[in-house]
């Protein structure tokens, strides 16, 4: 009750309450409809707007996940047949190749250029953005209607996902010099953490992430899933896709991940995150 006294959102607490292990969802989202009734009722009580239905829920009808179709081994896109390399079901990771031509990839580097700077990560109790030890790299953006050949590749990557491009973060390029990394972390945002609570009011979520390898690397610099035992080599032109949450849009502590050290060479990728909602 207190919770949404101060406007949180159902959504965020039942998540919160799952991820405890206490609660099921299904009694999350129960106990927190009837708190919703019990508000509601109090506040009517003696006037004239009527109570709402017993059926009456605080979750709106569940939002459909973006996905990619691996029905086949390969998928048309409207402008390009992308290649299904590797999938893993639980939790979703599928590894695609044939997703950016050589041009494009070259393209999307050198629109960045001397762009770069030092990488950070959002402070958990403040929303700050921070330099950590943990990440390494240099960072660049490339903001939506900026390049043409990035509205090209946002819309490709729509159509593999079935999600809108509004849905989803501007393209962050991440550069990799020898030895640099990004130790693992969660791509999800913790509706626990004070830090995160602003950029959730941005779009909600990250349900889904796409990581793009703009070149090839001659040695290490992958991407690592610790908890599954696996490692993703960078192959330019190709992309991989993982799902950050379950279906009730709680995040998933399987998908923890990160950038091994580069051994030799530059790594180069582009992260595109898919929001809940429109972002921005």
């Amino acid at each position: 009750m207190e919770n949404l006294a101060r406007a949180c959102s159902p959504l965020d607490m039942a998540n919160s309450m799952a991820r405890s292990g206490q609660y099921s969802m299904t009694v999350a989202r129960a106990a927190i409809d009837e708190a919703v009734r019990m508000r509601a009722g109090a506040a009517t009580a003696g006037g004239t707007a009527a109570a709402p239905a017993a059926a009456a829920s605080a979750f709106s009808a569940p939002r459909e996940m973006p996905y990619i179709d691996v029905s086949s081994n390969r998928i048309a896109t409207p402008d390009r047949e992308v290649e299904v390399l590797f999938v893993l079901k639980k939790p979703q990771v599928i590894l695609l190749g044939n997703v950016l031509s050589d041009a494009e990839c070259d393209a999307i580097v050198a629109h960045c250029g001397t762009r770069y700077t030092r990488s950070t990560v959002t402070a958990e109790a403040d929303g700050a953005s921070v330099v950590h030890e943990g990440r390494t790299s240099e960072m660049a953006f490339i903001q939506r209607g900026e390049a043409e050949v990035a509205e090209r590749i946002d819309r490709r990557l729509a159509a593999l996902a079935h999600w809108s491009p509004e849905c989803t973060e501007p393209f962050q390029l991440q550069k990799y010099g020898q030895t640099q990394e990004y130790r693992p972390h969660y791509d999800w945002l913790d509706p626990d953490s004070a830090g995160h609570r602003p950029h959730l009011a941005r779009g909600g979520q990250r349900l889904a992430t796409f990581v793009l390898y703009l070149c090839d690397v001659e040695q290490g610099g992958g991407t690592v899933f610790p908890s599954l035992g696996l490692e993703v080599f960078p192959k330019k032109g190709s992309a991989l896709w993982f799902l950050n949450t379950d279906s009730n849009h709680q995040p998933d502590t399987q998908t923890l991940h990160g950038g091994a050290p580069v051994v030799k060479g530059t790594k180069i990728i582009a992260n595109k995150w898919l929001r809940q909602e429109r972002y921005g």
